[in-house]
């Protein structure tokens, strides 16, 4: 969402939470991957703004491709369930 919208409180109003809480996420992400998967750059009303990093960009796209392979693995045994339900 960051991506998407340029900005932490953006990203936060889309996905229904508060702007600490987002600017927290990132935060933890940007300590606990040793480098920065968002770059901040502070401006309030006339500027400021939020961006992925290329690390960034890197680690969502990695991300994506384990959700739908999650997705994929677990479809055939959704759908047994559903035939034995």
């Amino acid at each position: 969402m960051i991506a998407a919208h340029g900005s932490i409180s953006g990203a936060g109003r889309a996905l229904g939470m508060s702007y600490r809480r987002a600017w927290r996420l990132v935060e933890a992400m940007n300590t606990g991957f040793g480098c920065p998967v968002v770059h901040v750059q502070i401006g309030g009303r006339s500027g400021g703004g939020a961006r992925l990093s290329a690390f960034g960009a890197e680690v969502v796209a990695r991300y994506r491709a384990a959700e739908a392979a999650a997705q994929a693995a677990v479809a055939p045994i959704l759908a047994e369930l559903g035939r034995t339900g």
